[in-house]
């Protein structure tokens, strides 16, 4: 049988730390409360 191959989390996932994560959930919340507040004013 083959042996599972090991790696270190950081270099099995590859992935970037540049915060992109955080400024599209930051993006996503202003524009949900704009909606809400056009909702507010428009209702």
């Amino acid at each position: 049988m083959t042996e599972r191959p090991i790696k270190s989390p950081t270099s099995a996932r590859q992935g970037t730390r540049e915060g992109v994560v955080r400024y599209v959930l930051m993006i996503s919340l202003v524009l949900v409360i704009i909606a809400f507040v056009l909702a507010f004013v428009f209702s």
